[in-house]
């Protein structure tokens, strides 16, 4: 399986997603001037690949500049501890535009992923 995020470069969502989030690089493989660059989950190394996909198309700045002006994260990613995550993530940097937050049956919190875009994590309870 495969899911895509929409980075405005790739070296630096490579940084990011690998160095700071902890993510396992799979799969980097040249392709013209981008690259198809897959990351897993240290955990589990063949479940869902992550694709940090150039938005080099027209339609896709605009899409994620009014997702961050509204406040909506482009994706989510489960954590097993929500708070533990965003203090191990806030310690490394990263800028919260919100904090763990409750919501019945998950918390979730929300940070800028220093390519565009607005990613959440959430832990069921």
């Amino acid at each position: 399986m495969l899911t895509s995020v929409l980075v405005d470069d790739q070296a630096k969502a490579l940084a990011f997603y690998r160095d700071v989030l902890g993510f396992a690089l799979k799969h980097d493989i040249p392709m013209g001037e981008h690259r198809w660059l897959t990351l897993t989950s240290p955990g589990d190394t063949d479940g869902v690949e992550l694709l940090l996909e150039p938005d080099g198309h027209p339609a896709a700045k605009p899409f994620k500049a009014a997702l961050v002006a509204d406040g909506i994260p482009y994706t989510s990613f489960a954590v097993d501890d929500v708070h533990a995550e965003h203090a191990r993530l806030a310690a490394a940097g990263v800028r919260f535009t919100q904090p763990p937050v409750a919501m019945g049956p998950v918390s979730t919190a929300v940070f800028d992923d220093t390519c565009g875009n607005l990613i959440q994590i959430a832990q069921r309870h």
